[in-house]
């Protein structure tokens, strides 16, 4: 079975793309394809950001008018902290201001945090939009217990100023709910984000379904909780995605494997 934690390497490579550029490229494409496989797209909408490699702190991000499932490794656009555009296969399309004021904020402020995914599920919308937040009501969601931030609406991200305010939220956390928005989280991988949103994305479903049920809820018993988060822990078992990022880029290249050009 091929084994395909090092994404192929074209040649010749794009110009001023390093072969650990195109790596990070070729995982978040995939991401980008994965998102819009499981339902966690919406339209042209929501990005998820990737660090690229090296000391000059620029990001891949998506052109702003494509599809998820349209996203390959070469039409990323490489951008700077301070929103200046480095490389632009496609001058026609550029990227979502917002999405830049979200994702500039985490990658300016949290260095370790090569990845940045956000997303406007229905379920994750519904959860952001409950004053109680995300309940430990599944196993799923008692990953997450005592690690998620809040922060509150301030409509469109259209100003700079509310990145300061944003990342004052997130503090130290990975996992962020923009109330009344949807879900951020900010890891060190494009695998393990992907896998933290995946799981953070059904914990949020079942919570709606639960609440839709209008009976009397079971939470679990006190402590548990603390005692399944301290258990999913990446030094307590090992870094999320690690196992199952292969297999998603097995699946992705046995349907499509255009995400790779």
């Amino acid at each position: 079975m091929k084994n395909n934690l090092s994404p192929v390497t074209p040649k010749p490579l794009p110009q001023g793309v390093s072969p650990e550029e195109w790596r990070v490229r070729v995982d978040l494409a995939a991401a980008y394809r994965l998102t819009h496989r499981f339902g966690m797209s919406d339209l042209i909408y929501t990005h998820i950001s990737a660090r690229v490699p090296g000391p000059e702190h620029h990001f891949l991000i998506n052109p702003y008018g494509l599809l998820f499932d349209e996203i390959d490794a070469s039409c990323l656009i490489k951008i700077d902290l301070d929103g200046n555009i480095v490389h632009n296969p496609n001058p026609e399309l550029s990227f979502n201001p917002a999405g830049f004021t979200i994702h500039s904020a985490v990658h300016a402020a949290r260095p370790e945090a090569h990845c940045v995914m956000h997303t406007h599920t229905r379920s994750g919308m519904g959860v952001a939009a409950l004053k109680c937040g995300l309940l430990p009501l599944s196993q799923v969601a008692m990953r997450f217990h005592g690690k998620v931030a809040y922060h509150d609406y301030e409509g469109p991200a259209f100003n700079l100023d509310e990145r300061a305010r944003l990342i004052a939220d997130l503090g130290p956390e990975r996992f962020l709910f923009l109330r009344n928005h949807g879900i951020l989280v900010a890891c060190a991988t494009v695998a393990e984000a992907f896998n933290a949103m995946y799981w953070l994305e059904r914990a949020c479903q079942v919570q709606m379904d639960v609440l839709a049920c209008n009976s009397e809820i079971n939470m679990p018993p006190e402590g548990v909780p603390e005692i399944v988060a301290h258990s999913y822990l990446p030094e307590t078992r090992r870094p999320y995605g690690v196992l199952e990022w292969p297999a998603m880029l097995r699946m992705l290249d046995r349907h499509d494997g255009s995400y790779r050009d």
